[in-house]
């Protein structure tokens, strides 16, 4: 195994429908542009609420990604 080197961005995903779907988005829309993601991680989890109920989610995440040879 070769011994790799990390870079760490941060990223903010939003949903309607949930936490995980936050999280998704955020990875999908990075996923466009960058490459070698390999972990991530959860920093902070949000939302708003409208009478009571939640309607939307915003999850912030670090992602993790190797550097090229």
């Amino acid at each position: 195994m070769t011994n790799r080197v990390y870079k760490v961005l941060e990223l903010t995903g939003s949903s309607t429908t949930g936490s995980d779907d936050a999280v998704r988005a955020a990875l999908a829309k990075a996923a466009e542009s960058v490459r070698n993601m390999r972990w991530f991680q959860v920093q902070e989890v949000r939302g708003s609420i409208d009478e009571g109920a939640v309607t939307h989610w915003q999850v912030t995440i670090k992602v993790g990604f190797a550097l090229e040879d």
